[in-house]
């Protein structure tokens, strides 16, 4: 669930601050935690099985990566403020350097990249 994902993600950016010693702003603490949700989201919508969620962590950046069983790659629309709802991947993409969407045997991955600042 979204919530336990979060949870998991914030004790993730605690070690990485506490034992790895990385300078993680609140800007950047909101991003990662964001981008964790919206991408566990499209995982539990648009996927008929489980989901697997993997951060990857240096001192200036932490990779999101989220496996699922759909093959069908997500489709990020437009920005249109009418639309009402589909922004999860205008919004990651606002907040990260890179996006990739790969097929992989299972289903596929996406792996985003957010960049980590101290302010």
């Amino acid at each position: 669930c979204i919530a336990q994902a979060r949870s998991f993600a914030s004790i993730f950016l605690d070690q990485l601050r506490t034992e790895w010693c990385a300078a993680i702003g609140p800007r950047s603490d909101g991003a990662v935690l964001l981008v964790v949700s919206e991408l566990v989201t499209n995982a539990d919508r648009h996927s008929r099985g489980p989901y697997i969620l993997e951060l990857e962590g240096t001192g200036t950046s932490v990779a999101v990566t989220v496996y699922d069983s759909s093959q069908a790659t997500p489709e990020r629309f437009p920005r249109d403020p009418e639309r009402v709802g589909r922004h999860g991947l205008e919004i990651v993409h606002a907040l990260v350097e890179t996006v990739v969407v790969e097929r992989v045997p299972v289903g596929k991955r996406v792996r985003a990249v957010v960049p980590l600042t101290e302010g």
